[in-house]
């Protein structure tokens, strides 16, 4: 038994690595190795060699495992320093530069919008993009002969086959949000209607899907004043200066009387500059919603009355942030979402702030 102790205790302690310490525990504590072997020889000795042997083979088989745990131990503190060593790592280097996401100008000027219009009472609606024939224009007191329902201007939609109804469209403004409005919540009524329109055009300052907010206010004693008021306070908070508005007489459909609103501006160096200077730029139509409207939202226009606007949000993003072509918006350009977009945290409140 000493010569099986010094043999595999000086084996053990030299063991290069785990495979070798593996070797040696088969060699001599498996269940064919060596001290294995002698303590099956126990039942052929007499009872008096067993009271000696016994004891000093399971000495032995304990020494032995506790050696080969102890070496297996001491390898891997060996193998976890060198690793270390070889893997070290300067934790005051600075970090790598990782690229972060950005707001989309219309997301940024939606949010704008939307604090804007809340701090004067307005609540925000929305609807469907695809919209029936009747909401998107007769609820609108639109003519079936007006050039807007024609193809060249509105995307109409496949019917199924047998179907009657009129096909729907993708909606070509937001307009039809007041309608549900009022259908849904009658009168009095403070509310903005953002969201995606459709029409067929495309150029500079047209793309065939573009955004639109439009506001609409009900109430018994609504006057154009109150119209002129809430767009003049709008663009002021909007543009972070005083603006001025011209109210010129136009035509819609849904509004009489009707006026196309102009904003006071200046021309320097190819740029506009809105709030000061002599000239007008016109951004948005309006006037007092007309009582055929009113009408198909279950509104009585005898009892109540009101305002209502539409502006487009891409096109008030181009004058505040100076971006000179509308179509770059929808291009997924990265170069221009980094040069125009905005840091996630710069989020749009009245009391703190909403220019960029």
């Amino acid at each position: 038994m000493e010569e099986l102790r010094h043999k595999y205790i000086a084996a053990i302690a030299a063991a290069a690595d785990e495979v070798a310490i593996e070797s040696l525990r088969v060699q001599a504590v498996g269940k064919k190795g060596e001290i294995s072997l002698r303590m099956r020889e126990l039942g052929k000795m007499s009872p008096e060699e067993r009271q000696t042997a016994g004891p000093a083979l399971n000495a032995l088989k304990d020494e032995i495992n506790s050696a080969l745990a102890a070496r297996k131990a001491s390898l891997a503190d060996v193998a976890l320093e060198e690793r270390l060593r070889a893997e070290w790592l300067d934790v005051t280097l600075p970090g790598r530069p990782v690229r972060r996401g950005t707001v989309h100008p219309v997301s940024q000027v939606t949010d704008e919008v939307t604090a804007i219009f809340a701090d004067m009472g307005f609540a925000v609606a929305e609807g469907p993009q695809i919209e029936t024939d009747w909401h998107n224009f007769d609820a609108l007191n639109i003519p079936g002969h007006h050039p807007a329902r024609a193809e060249m201007d509105t995307f109409y939609l496949a019917r199924p086959q047998g179907a009657n109804r009129p096909p729907h469209v993708l909606r070509t403004h937001t307009s039809p949000v007041q309608i549900r409005s009022m259908l849904s919540e009658g009168a009095p009524l403070r509310i903005i209607c953002p969201g995606r329109v459709y029409r067929s055009d495309y150029d500079q300052t047209h793309t065939p899907m573009f955004h639109q907010v439009e506001g609409l206010a009900l109430d018994r004693d609504i006057t154009m004043a109150n119209l002129k008021w809430v767009l003049e306070e709008f663009f002021s908070a909007y543009f972070g200066t005083k603006v001025k508005t011209r109210f010129r007489a136009s035509h819609f459909p849904f509004t009489e009387p009707s006026a196309e609103v102009d904003i006071q501006c200046s021309w320097q160096g190819g740029t506009v500059k809105v709030g000061e200077g002599d000239d007008w730029l016109e951004v948005l139509g309006s006037g007092m919603v007309h009582p055929k409207v009113l009408a198909a939202g279950n509104i009585d226009p005898n009892e109540w009355q009101g305002f209502a606007f539409g502006m487009g949000i891409d096109r008030i993003a181009m004058l505040k942030y100076g971006i000179p072509d509308l179509r770059a918006f929808f291009d997924s350009d990265l170069r221009w979402l980094r040069h125009y977009g905005f840091a996630a945290l710069d989020v749009p409140t009245v009391h703190g702030g909403l220019s960029k």
